[in-house]
């Protein structure tokens, strides 16, 4: 068992009847009254994401995963194919399972979650960003910007980003995929 102070982001904790995943946290010591803890917890069983506070000290039920290295092969419908890089296993996970399965390519390395207790697959950590071509975007009109101005793209894998008025067809952007935000133009 653990307690309130052991929250971090990432931990993997049950609470009611369900896995959930942590994805925000705040320890909160008020001028008045106890310390509480605000978390953000994903469900892994549903992708739902919710507001939680626990008190101070509370315990917690946390579970024990392992981690494993993936590389996604291909998509079907809603299941996503990955290969084990050690033995060359592959498994079928639901696109629940992922945080942003628009921005997965082939061939990207990800870091799979696996329950210790039964062997099941928990969540999918994408790496903290990926490095995709822009396959179509409005050309930017000179003398049309103000501060920060930005305009829509259509990246290879086919998801929709933000991208600044100079990025144009062909260029290489790198995407933040927590937030799904452009990040920087890659020189070649």
């Amino acid at each position: 068992m653990a307690t309130t102070s052991d929250i971090r982001n990432g931990l993997c904790i049950k609470h009611n009847n369900d896995i959930f995943k942590v994805v925000e946290f705040l320890h909160v010591k008020p001028g008045k009254g106890p310390a509480f803890v605000r978390t953000k917890l994903k469900s892994l069983s549903t992708g739902k994401v919710l507001d939680n506070t626990f008190p101070a000290g509370r315990k917690i039920e946390d579970i024990r995963v392992e981690t494993r290295k993936y590389q996604f092969l291909y998509p079907e419908g809603d299941m996503f194919h990955f290969m084990n890089t050690d033995d060359y296993n592959q498994i079928t996970l639901n696109k629940e399972t992922l945080d942003t399965p628009e921005l997965l390519k082939e061939g990207e390395i990800v870091t799979v979650i696996f329950n210790t207790e039964d062997s099941m697959p928990l969540s999918v950590d994408m790496p903290t960003s990926v490095i995709l071509e822009v396959t179509h975007t409005e050309p930017g009109v000179k003398g049309n910007t103000a501060t920060n101005a930005t305009k829509p793209a259509t990246v290879e894998t086919g998801a929709q980003i933000n991208v600044p008025l100079f990025i144009n067809e062909g260029d290489k952007i790198k995407i933040d995929t927590s937030k799904s935000s452009y990040l920087e133009r890659v020189k070649e």
